[in-house]
């Protein structure tokens, strides 16, 4: 399997690569985008065991002179003291402008890795490898990048798009299962929001939990077309000035989910499982959506072993207020992303916290 997908844009288009075995070729891949020879891979160490000697040795057969510096795993540490580390490391190596920073891992490393790369001297080039299904799907394309605040999940960060993304569908295989399935909440997202058809090929699968269980070609179909649909709405509107809010879908309850358990609980994709149950019902309760497909959804998040339920003990007063620092509010409102079909969103402001509380009482 190899797909190239463009990414189009008025300032500085890119290429996402999906192909077998094509970490090995990372260094040629760059080889050809004239960037400078310094290179400063990002990872944490689990990823780095695995595949860190494949991508240096690569970087460095290709001619690039590369440093490698891996950060702790997990969403607490997506903070500006691990930034911090990034630009000392950019500091002993004496990154200059034309270098560029090379992200390999999940979405964590990618989001960090980004936005060091967006700030050091004012931006450097950046490329994603991504090596978790979230990664892979969404979060390495688009060039949203950022830290956590204590308060909200992703509230620092810039725009800054990679000059690419290579994505090679074989490290999947040393994926941990709740990895997979968090990166299957993503999945199920495109289909809700843009595709129809993946939707249908979701469901057609007997089990989305386990990747032995999910045969190559619905693999190759959930890379290429969550892909391509992040690709035709990042196309469409780069900064989020209005379309692309609905990649939001799921994650404005999800992210208040996150930032009240510290991070330390749920996976992101789990969370945003949770948010697409709550947001698929609130758009039932206001008559935007019919009950049996947000039945239809919440069977594939539950089959690919997702919560749809919140954690014992959560505050929902807590979650209601936790959203007033939700990236979409604008004039004091919550922006909620609401499926009126399968493949079609609308995003509104009409939402109450009468009507999230109602949803949430019964999760």
């Amino acid at each position: 399997m190899t797909s190239l997908i463009n990414v189009n844009l008025p300032t500085q288009s890119y290429e996402i690569a999906i192909s077998s075995a094509s970490l090995e070729q990372l260094g040629q891949s760059l080889a050809g985008l004239k960037l400078g020879k310094k290179v400063l891979l990002v990872s944490n160490p689990t990823i780095f065991k695995h595949f860190g000697k494949i991508a240096v040795d690569s970087l460095e057969s290709a001619g690039f002179q590369v440093a490698s510096y891996s950060l702790p795993p997990g969403e607490r540490y997506k903070t500006l003291n691990s930034i911090q580390k990034l630009y000392d490391i950019a500091l002993e190596n004496r990154l200059e402008r034309s270098s560029t920073m090379v992200a390999l891992g999940g979405g964590v490393i990618g989001d960090m890795t980004g936005f060091a790369a967006a700030t050091w001297l004012r931006g450097i080039n950046v490329v994603q490898v991504p090596t978790t299904l979230l990664a892979m799907v969404d979060s390495a394309i688009g060039g949203k990048t950022g830290v956590n605040h204590p308060h909200g999940k992703n509230l620092i960060g810039a725009f800054h798009q990679p000059r690419f993304v290579l994505i090679d569908p074989e490290v999947l295989k040393t994926l941990p299962v709740r990895e997979l399935r968090a990166g299957m909440a993503e999945v199920i997202k495109y289909g809700v929001i843009w595709d129809a058809e993946l939707f249908s090929q979701l469901e057609e699968s007997q089990r989305l939990d386990q990747l032995r269980y999910i045969k190559p070609e619905l693999i190759d179909a959930i890379l290429t077309r969550s892909c391509q649909a992040k690709a035709d709405v990042v196309g469409k509107d780069e900064k989020e000035g209005g379309l692309r809010a609905i990649l939001n879908y799921g994650h404005t309850i999800g992210h208040a989910v996150e930032s009240l358990t510290n991070y330390r609980l749920l996976k992101h994709g789990e969370a945003v499982g949770i948010g697409m149950v709550a947001a698929g019902q609130i758009a039932v309760n206001l008559g935007l959506w019919q009950q049996e497909d947000t039945d239809r959804q919440n069977a594939l998040i539950e089959k690919a072993g997702l919560p749809t339920k919140l954690p014992v003990g959560l505050d929902i007063e807590g979650i209601i207020e936790a959203l007033q620092l939700d990236k979409k509010v604008k004039d004091g409102k919550v922006r909620f992303v609401l499926p009126t079909q399968i493949g079609v969103v609308t995003v509104t402001d009409e939402v109450t916290s009468d009507n999230i509380r109602q949803v949430l009482q019964e999760m």
